[in-house]
């Protein structure tokens, strides 16, 4: 029997954690980013999971299983990530499975895992899993749902804190710390590391936690940064490669004598600049072109030529090296060609050819005069001493080829008269007396009174 009741005063039993002096209230704060991709991908996994259901039944509709399959998976993403501890242990002792520590691509493997137990019969057997037009069907009900509203996003993101929280045993993604008070916990939260902030950048409705704020504020495109090339525009973060290369007046170019040997690249802004300062170089390309043949010197003294000649800004107002070009032809046709000068060393060099030049000559005429021969009457030392020779000398001399001629038709007619076989010694003596006839005449070349020049006295 159970004693009376009157009198005792019965006091509310203290849960475990106030008997023990625990903390009572939790930080429930996550890694706004985490929760956020987590959540996003349970869309394409339970239109996946409808699709493959669905394919190939008469009876089943996308509408009609839509709700129930939600429902299932929701009870299956918790149950895998409770038991997720215990697995993890299993796995990492066989040794041979990596368990990943990262709490989205876990639950991405937990939502594979419900699509494939979620497949019938047709979809099994069939090609329907590799063929294009699943993957279309998938894209146009995650669509279909987002636009209806089947599956908010913010109760999306309560289950990932959830699913994220069995997951994070080691704290890395989610805040663990207890407090006694709501007092407490207010002010924790506060400061908490995982509190949600948003984005203040204009453009952005990114939502990150405290922790990952400088991480987003160095990546995050919307951000105004000062040009990277120094210019004074401030420019958006997505936008700077394309201002960098299109309107930024501090872009670098090519020089607009580049064609004619200006290798410069400098800032766009800067061209102007870049052109007064070098315009001497840019005529000296220039005339290099025009005057291959003309050394440095000639070509520096062309220039200086040219800018005394030419009227104030007529040079700088040429802005590419088809102007300028025009400018210094007209300008060269005041001047006159272009004096070109040798220095020492060419003028050595092409008197040494000029002498061996005349000294072949020379050679090659000696040669050509002892090769050719010469008759005994253009001998002029044999005209001058034939013409101051004495009559008695001369008629000798006449008288001698006199007689050689004599002999030489007295043998011809005698050679008529003798037979054939003496014909042969006929022609001997025909050639003696011929020797013998040109004899004297070397005698008299040779002689002392022909060589040597004769005085008018003689």
């Amino acid at each position: 029997m159970d004693p009376p009741t009157e009198g005792i005063k019965l006091k509310p039993e203290k849960l475990d954690e106030e008997k023990e002096g625990g903390p009572l209230l939790h930080c429930d704060f996550c890694d706004a980013d985490v929760v956020d991709k987590i959540a996003q991908s349970f869309l394409p996994g339970l239109a996946s999971a409808c699709i493959d259901n669905t394919t190939g039944g008469l009876f089943k509709t996308l509408a009609t299983v839509a709700v129930d399959i939600r429902k299932e998976m929701i009870d299956y993403l918790i149950q895998r990530s409770e038991n997720f501890v215990a697995e993890s242990v299993v796995l990492e002792g066989g040794g041979d499975v990596a368990v990943s520590a990262d709490p989205y691509d876990i639950i991405s493997d937990f939502v594979d895992d419900f699509v494939h137990s979620k497949r019938n019969f047709f979809s099994r057997v069939s090609g329907w899993l590799l063929s294009e037009k699943r993957e279309d069907w998938i894209d146009d009900l995650v669509q279909e749902m987002e636009i209806n509203g089947f599956w908010l996003l913010n109760r999306r993101s309560t289950v990932a804190q959830t699913l994220l929280k069995n997951l994070d045993f080691r704290n890395t993604y989610h805040c663990n710390m207890n407090f006694k008070s709501p007092e407490d916990l207010e002010k924790h939260k506060l400061n908490c590391d995982f509190r949600t902030l948003s984005c203040g950048n204009e453009g952005c409705d990114s939502s990150f936690s405290a922790a990952q704020m400088d991480h987003h504020d160095s990546t995050c495109p919307f951000k105004m940064l000062p040009c990277e090339q120094k210019c004074p525009d401030i420019v958006m973060r997505r936008e700077m490669d394309r201002h960098c290369i299109t309107t930024c007046p501090m872009k670098l170019v090519k020089c607009p004598f580049h064609s004619v040997g200006c290798q410069s690249t400098v800032p766009q802004r800067t061209i102007e600049q870049h052109r007064s300062d070098n315009l001497p170089s840019h005529m000296l390309y220039i005339l290099q072109v025009s005057h291959k043949e003309a050394s440095p010197e000639a070509l520096k003294q062309r220039v200086k030529e040219l800018e005394k000649l030419a009227s104030p800004g007529r040079l700088a107002s040429a802005r590419d090296a088809r102007s300028l070009t025009h400018v210094v032809k007209d300008l060269e046709a005041k001047l006159g060609p272009i004096k070109v000068k040798t220095n020492k060393g060419s003028e050595e060099e092409v008197k040494d050819l000029i002498d061996l030049q005349e000294e072949k000559i020379d050679t090659e005429a000696k040669m050509n005069v002892a090769a050719k021969p010469v008759k005994f009457d253009e001998v002029p030392a044999v005209k001058e001493a034939t013409a101051n020779s004495h009559s008695d000398g001369k008629k000798e001399l006449m008288e001698s080829f006199g007689d050689a001629s004599q002999r030489n038709e007295d043998q011809v007619i005698a050679s008529d008269s003798v037979p054939e076989k003496k014909k042969d010694s006929s022609s001997q003596s025909d050639h003696s007396s011929t020797e013998e006839v040109v004899n004297p005449i070397k005698e008299v070349a040779s002689t002392p009174a022909i060589h040597h020049e004769l005085s008018p006295n003689e």
